[in-house]
Parts: structure tokens; C-alpha cells; sequence
């Protein structure tokens, strides 16, 4: 089996005036993500799935050019069945052989950034192809299930003081969660509106529901400590992101001046990158966005990481049905896999890109066992919001 063409197209879908939010991150008005086909000469086909940007909009062009002018044109005739071996080809470049002949990498210059995003995208997509070609889930390749259901958590939290009680106890009822995520930090204006919503926010929902917040690396360190001390009294399940991800000492001086747990990872690129927050004793959470991090093959190093060092496992899942579909087969094989993210913002990428649909049902969402990545694409919605 040899691959015959990589494809890749940014999908840049409007969101509803109605249905927007606005964040640290600005108005959310579309969604975006670079979406990537790989074709055999036997007409096997298989999707992955990139971004250019944490946040739902971004501006893909330069990592779907990159794509399809140099990472795709390369695996032409690779066989797709290897994605551990084209991952290493995507990574060390010209010098690949010198990486698989003697057992270290030989990494490009640009070893991080949309590189390793577009590398994931491809690697899904080879992933979903040796699936199919077996009539099998990602997950059963990738050593089986050790459950067969996941508990999610209700992402979302935009809401001032006044108001985010009503909007997460609206999260619970959609789909029975028994956790909600909050947003605080620099979008706030100020730590104190912060303090007051998150107060609020536990105060409405009374102590059976977890609150996590995300500050999405905001706060200073000393904005950070102060934050937790003011909010010490509402139990948070988690803190993520509290300070900037290039800040991983900070960000260690944090977890290890508080109780609640710290939870980072979506801006970070391969399993190097998770090396070091272990390194500075910086978290209690990975969260790996497939998208961004490399991809199902890099996910499972970052996956057994977290198992040798006690840390777990909650994916960034903010994105499509392709990042979502992947993430849950490796949440599904790793041990340390305790929680997904599931987007209550507006999401036409999660929704209408794929034909099936991913239900939470009394906070529980479970592992598909359709072959592949177990998605099916709506080809004409991808056609008619790719970007020129």
C-alpha cells in the first residue's frame, strides 16, 4: 500500500453572531482548522486534523501551504501503514535516515510550531488508514481499550459573576456532566472579577459539581499565587494554565505553593516539551492537543510519560471531530486517562464536520468502535467553508 496524494485544506467556518463568546483571545467568529486527506493508490482514504492556533480561529494558511508544498509531496509512495516511521521522516527531514538507522533523532530546524502540527495532522490521517484497512478502531492497534467509556467536563465559562452560575448549571443539564470549566484570567480585566466569578460560580452550583478554571496563561506568578489564596475555599478540581507556558519554573513555583492540582499542556509541541514541565515539577494534568503536539504517535509517548511520572492524562480537545475522534482512542488505551474536554462553545468543526455524532450521556461519552478514527466526513460542508 503506497500513499498517492496528501491533501490539505484550511476549513474556515463562520460562527453565528448569537452564538459567539468573547475571551482573552478576542471575539470568537469563526472556527478554524487545516483539515488533511491522505489517499492510497488502493483508494483507501484516511482524515487528520491541524491547527495554527490554540483558540477556535486562526489563520491556517501558512501551515496548509506547508502541508501540501512540502510535508505531503515527500510521504508520496511511503506506505501509510507506518506512522511511526513517517512521523520520524517528518521530524529529522533530509536526515531521517540518519534517524532511523541510529536511533536518535536528527531533527529539523523547525522542530516546533506549525511543523509538528502539520506532522500530527498527517499522522492521524495514517492512523485512520491502517484502521480502516483492517476493519478496526485506532484504539485496537494502539494495544486495546482499558475502558470502554470516558467522564467528561463541560469546556465553556464565559459569563460575569452575575451570571455564570446560571451558565454552567445550563452545561450540567445538557448532558449530565459532573464537571464544568470556567475561563478567568486577563479577559476578566482584573484578578478580583475573577475571584468573584469563580466564588459565584461555586456558590450557585453547590459542591457536587467539580469547577475547573483556565486562565490560558494570563496571570503573572504573583497574580497566579494570589488568585489561589482567594479562591482557596472553592475546591477547584484543577488550575490550568496559570501562567505562560514558556514559564515552566513559574509555573512550578505555583503548583507547589497551592493544593489545586495544575493542569497545561495545550501549547506545547511533542513529547519534549511534556519532559520539561515534568522536569520543573510544573503539573498534575497533560494536556496534549493532538493537533498541536504531533499528532496519535506523539500523543502516545506524551501518554506513557504521564504514566511512568504519576501525572495525568486530559487531552485539549478543543477543536474538530478528527481531534476529538483521536483523542479518544488514546484516552482509551492509556491508563493515566482520567477525563475529556468536551466544547460547549460554538462548534461547527465538532458538529458538522463528521456525519456521526459524539454524545455525553450522564457525563459519560463512550469509545466508538467504528474502524479507523470512527468519523465519516461531510466532504460537501468541508467544500463549502474551505478558504481560498
Amino acid at each position: 500500500m503506497k500513499i498517492r496524494s496528501v491533501t490539505a485544506r484550511w476549513a474556515h467556518v463562520p460562527i453565528p453572531a448569537a452564538q459567539q463568546h468573547r475571551s482573552d483571545l478576542g471575539v470568537a467568529n469563526y472556527f478554524d482548522a487545516t483539515i488533511v486527506r491522505v489517499e492510497t493508490e488502493c483508494g483507501l482514504v484516511g482524515w487528520g486534523e491541524a491547527k495554527a492556533s490554540v483558540g477556535s480561529m486562526g489563520n491556517n494558511a501558512a501551515l496548509t501551504a506547508l502541508i501540501n508544498r512540502d510535508l505531503g509531496p515527500a510521504l508520496i509512495g511511503e506506505d501509510p501503514r507506518d506512522p511511526r516511521r513517517l512521523w520520524e521522516i517528518g521530524y529529522s527531514g533530509n536526515r531521517a535516515h540518519f534517524a532511523l538507522e541510529r536511533g536518535r533523532g536528527f531533527p529539523v530546524l523547525d522542530r516546533r510550531g506549525i511543523r509538528i502540527s502539520a506532522i500530527g495532522a498527517i499522522d492521524m490521517a495514517c492512523w485512520d488508514i491502517l484502521g480502516r484497512s483492517l476493519d478496526v478502531p485506532v484504539w485496537r492497534l494502539l494495544g486495546g481499550k482499558c475502558r470502554d467509556a470516558m467522564p467528561a467536563y463541560a469546556s465553556g465559562g464565559w459569563a460575569p459573576a452575575e451570571a455564570i452560575g446560571v451558565e454552567l448549571e445550563g452545561y450540567v443539564a445538557r448532558g449530565g456532566f459532573r464537571a464544568v470549566k470556567m475561563r478567568v484570567g486577563a479577559g476578566d480585566g482584573d484578578l478580583l472579577t475573577s475571584v468573584r466569578r469563580v466564588r459565584a460560580a461555586r456558590a450557585h452550583l453547590g459542591c457536587d459539581t467539580a469547577i475547573m478554571v483556565d486562565a490560558h496563561g494570563t496571570y503573572s506568578v504573583k497574580e497566579a499565587l494570589r488568585f489561589v489564596r482567594l479562591v482557596e475555599e472553592c475546591g477547584l478540581a484543577w488550575f490550568e494554565e496559570p501562567v505562560n507556558a514558556d514559564d515552566k519554573a513559574g509555573m512550578g513555583t505555583v503548583r507547589a505553593a497551592c493544593d489545586i492540582p495544575v493542569a497545561a499542556g495545550e501549547s506545547e509541541f511533542t513529547r519534549f516539551d511534556f519532559r520539561d514541565l515534568l522536569a520543573h515539577q510544573a503539573v498534575d494534568y497533560f494536556q496534549p492537543d493532538l493537533a498541536i503536539a504531533g499528532g496519535i504517535t506523539e500523543a502516545m509517548r506524551i501518554a506513557t510519560l504521564a504514566e511512568c511520572h504519576g501525572v495525568f492524562l486530559a487531552p485539549h480537545l478543543w477543536g474538530g471531530a478528527l481531534n476529538f475522534a483521536a483523542g479518544l482512542q488514546v484516552m482509551a488505551v492509556s491508563p493515566a486517562a482520567v477525563i475529556a474536554e468536551y466544547s460547549l462553545g460554538a462548534n461547527p468543526l465538532l458538529h458538522d464536520l463528521v456525519e456521526e455524532s459524539f454524545e455525553v450521556k450522564d457525563g459519560m461519552i463512550a469509545i466508538p468502535d467504528r474502524p479507523g478514527l470512527g468519523v465519516t466526513i461531510d466532504e460537501a460542508f468541508l467544500e463549502a467553508h474551505t478558504a481560498e
